[in-house]
């Protein structure tokens, strides 16, 4: 297969991760006769360091024209600690979803066995723990008409949705949820929320095109204490923009570190695959992200174009650097000099000899390369 692909490195750790994730990219494509052509645009602090804007026209381009996008992460402490800045890393996040319509983002929360004893939670709560979150993404609070009153004390977000933004998201989730356990759970607040009683009666109505999938509906609130309390209870959790951006944050407590989590962004017409943690740009360059979140996304990216064998791999590789240790600080406990790229390097020599790499392990713990 022959795959144009936007690498968007973005900022703080993201180009450290994204550089092991095209590793691995790489390495499938070789081991499968694949061929994946990668090119890189600037996106969030470092496009407006470069070009004044977060999200350049080049960008926009590049994405379009490309057969999916794999991100980095987007931000910079500098725009954190200023409320006031007019232009911000995170508009051309926000930029880009909405210019390539992707309105489904798909996160998946696994409890990984070599990791149940990193969660701060009980082995017995979250083992075989395996949810997928579907999060809205072009909707919601985030994209909504922003007001600030001239002298500047009161603020406004408007959290709005129609129909139709509702029932495509809905429609993909069901029919997830048709090919797992079969059960959804809508999360909203419309108890309080006008539009969350919209989300409440247009899933109702879709429910019914799924008869056999069992249906729940709980307000957020309940919904993020159940998720820690019982978070097996869940298969497919339905859910708008925002309430979906804070639950699968949440989630990573389930799984050890924010650093494994993958998600994709989906559209009519384009994908994107991005690890769902931030820039956390104190972190950059010192070797010490997990690039295991982004490798991960890869392997989303070669599920969506029905390469199940090479994602499969992918993921085969991961299990395998959790079962010896082959991880970054935020998971590692018994060695102390395995960086970033060390991972990536672990990763991709499983790809090319996934018999061998147990032998190959000692030479990357020695600082080495791999043998092959």
């Amino acid at each position: 297969m022959k795959l144009n692909i936007a690498v968007l490195p973005g900022d703080g750790i993201g180009p450290e991760v994204t550089a092991q994730a095209l590793k691995v990219l790489k390495a499938i494509a070789m081991e499968f006769n694949h061929v994946f052509t990668f090119k890189t645009a600037l996106l969030g602090a470092s496009a407006i360091e470069q070009t004044g804007n977060p999200l350049p026209e080049e960008t926009i381009d590049c994405c379009e024209k490309a057969d999916a996008i794999l991100f980095g992460a987007i931000g910079n402490t500098s725009y954190d600690l200023d409320p006031n800045a007019k232009i911000r890393p995170e508009q051309g996040l926000l930029g880009i979803r909405k210019a390539l319509g992707l309105y489904t983002n798909i996160r998946p929360i696994i409890s990984y066995e070599d990791l149940l004893n990193k969660s701060s939670l009980k082995v017995k709560q979250i083992k075989d723990t395996n949810i997928l979150i579907y999060r809205e993404l072009t909707g919601g609070i985030y994209f909504g008409k922003r007001t600030l009153s001239e002298n500047g004390n009161t603020a406004s977000d408007t959290c709005e949705y129609n129909r139709f933004e509702i029932e495509r998201i809905a429609h993909l989730a069901f029919k997830s949820a048709q090919s797992r356990k079969q059960k959804l759970t809508l999360v909203d607040k419309a108890n309080v929320l006008e539009s969350s009683r919209l989300w409440r009666r247009v899933v109702q109505e879709i429910a019914l095109q799924y008869p056999k999938v069992e249906t729940h509906y709980m307000y957020i609130d309940n919904a993020a204490m159940q998720l820690i309390i019982n978070p097996k209870q869940f298969d497919v959790i339905l859910t708008e923009n925002m309430f979906g951006d804070i639950l699968s944050e949440e989630a990573s407590v389930i799984v050890g570190s924010i650093g494994l989590l993958a998600s994709a962004s989906i559209g009519d017409k384009h994908a994107m695959f991005e690890p769902i943690h931030g820039a956390y740009s104190k972190a950059a360059n010192k070797g010490i992200a997990n690039p295991i979140a982004s490798i991960l996304s890869a392997a989303m990216l070669l599920d969506h174009f029905g390469l199940n064998d090479e994602a499969a791999l992918v993921r085969e590789g991961v299990d395998k650097s959790l079962k010896l240790h082959i991880t970054t600080p935020d998971l590692n406990t018994k060695y102390d000099n395995i960086t970033t790229t060390k991972v990536g390097d672990f990763i991709e020599d499983f790809i090319h000899n996934p018999d061998e790499t147990n032998l190959n392990f000692t030479n990357i713990h020695l600082g080495q390369s791999t043998i092959i």
